[in-house]
């Protein structure tokens, strides 16, 4: 973890020496808020993506359409998306001018989905469903640059950018799961975690409030991203997990 945030942190502080010129004035300051992530699609994910293979699994017996496919949203499968999740976080932002800004943010967000075998059901316990928790929790550590083309703190402010992301994921899969060769339920808890190495882009508004120090910022943002889960000698279907997705986040930041 340590190491992870001395790549970034030394990545930013490279980028602030780029191109600013000595006399330039450092502005610092601090963005707070939330917004809401939506996953990439079924039909973009990585290949070997986990969450993909468990919606897509082979026939149990040849020619009957029964599957050991497990049934929860990701978008294009099965309707909106059941991992939608709502992130939140912190930026931490050095200006050197109106036009350059380099930032360090941490974010955080936590989604559990029910899911179930779509197929298959429990006849020894009346035909019910066979049931799973997932659940993913992702915390974003970024190094990222910012270019404002117009506008001044006490103005709207344009900007758009570019960073790179070290993504630190837990992913668990919890509950009953069959064995598709012998068709036995058992019970079960899979787990991947570990560090995720993305880049991402975004760009967004700044709007004042009532003067230079405070505004309200609204920003779209891109992460793209997978993890490794260990594949089958971890217990999973696959062996990725696709972390990429877009986010439309509303912040609120004060200038030192």
């Amino acid at each position: 973890m340590m190491r992870v945030w001395v790549r970034v942190a030394c990545l930013s502080f490279c980028l602030m020496g780029v191109a600013v010129p000595a006399s330039a004035q450092v502005v610092h300051s601090l963005t707070i808020g939330a917004g809401i992530f939506w996953p990439r699609g079924f039909d973009q994910r990585v290949e070997g993506d986990v969450l993909v293979a468990n919606s897509t699994q082979p026939e149990v017996f040849p020619g009957t359409g029964v599957t050991s496919s497990l049934e929860f949203g990701l978008p294009h499968l099965n309707g909106p998306s059941d991992f939608r999740a709502y992130p939140i976080y912190g930026e931490w932002n050095i200006a050197f001018n109106d036009r350059i800004e380099v930032s360090i943010g941490l974010g955080y967000q936590n989604k559990s989905v029910d899911s179930r075998y779509r197929d298959l059901v429990n006849t020894a316990a009346g035909d019910s469903d066979i049931l799973q928790e997932l659940r993913l929790r992702t915390i974003p550590i970024s190094g990222t640059v910012k270019f404002l083309p117009f506008g001044t703190a006490g103005g709207f402010q344009p900007y758009v950018g570019a960073g790179i992301s070290a993504v630190n994921f837990h992913y668990t899969e919890t509950g009953d799961f069959v064995d598709p060769s012998t068709l036995e339920i058992f019970n079960d808890k899979f787990t991947a975690s570990g560090f995720a190495f993305g880049t991402l882009i975004f760009g967004g508004l700044r709007i004042p409030l009532g003067g230079d120090v405070y505004a309200l910022q609204v920003e779209g943002r891109y992460l793209f991203g997978n993890g490794d889960t260990g594949g089958a000698d971890a217990g999973f279907l696959g062996d990725k997990i696709d972390l990429s997705g877009g986010s439309l986040n509303f912040g609120f930041l004060i200038r030192f």
